[in-house]
């Protein structure tokens, strides 16, 4: 299984305020750490949401909307791309993990990503014509019965 684990902003990340030396070590132990155990599969920090942009959908109307964006609480201010035997396991590694965010409230988020399997002709059933529909777009193989 893949999870998507995913550091949560706040008010020091937004304000574009880079992590102390002490932390990038304590990080890339633990990173390494995860490389050894051979879950680390990608991670990354990213910009405050000022140097950023969303998309709003509208139909066929698509609007161009400039960062900053308020709402600290629901912004990323990194990830990592993990493999793991289950859900609980990745929790595990998450306590292990140094603050990212020392003097802060800081949270990271653990979500699992669908896998091709997830649109397999057994969950079809389950899911309705839409999963196959998504999942051939997305190339994934889907199992006719």
């Amino acid at each position: 299984m893949r999870f998507m684990v995913i550091v949560k902003a706040t008010k020091s990340s937004e304000a574009g305020n880079l992590p102390s030396e002490e932390l990038l070590t304590e990080m890339g132990k633990f990173n390494q750490d995860l490389i050894n155990a051979g879950v680390l599969l990608a991670a990354d920090g990213l910009q405050a949401s000022s140097k950023g942009a969303r998309v709003k959908f509208d139909g066929e109307r698509r609007t161009v909307i400039d960062g900053p964006f308020t709402e600290t609480k629901e912004l990323v201010a990194g990830f990592w791309l993990w493999k793991c035997d289950s859900l609980q396991e990745a929790i595990e590694w998450v306590k292990r993990c140094p603050n990212p965010m020392p003097g802060e409230e800081a949270q990271i988020e653990i979500r699992q990503l669908f896998e091709a399997e997830d649109f397999s002709s057994e969950s079809h059933s389950e899911h309705g014509p839409k999963a196959e529909k998504f999942a051939t777009e997305k190339g994934a193989p889907v199992e006719k019965r």
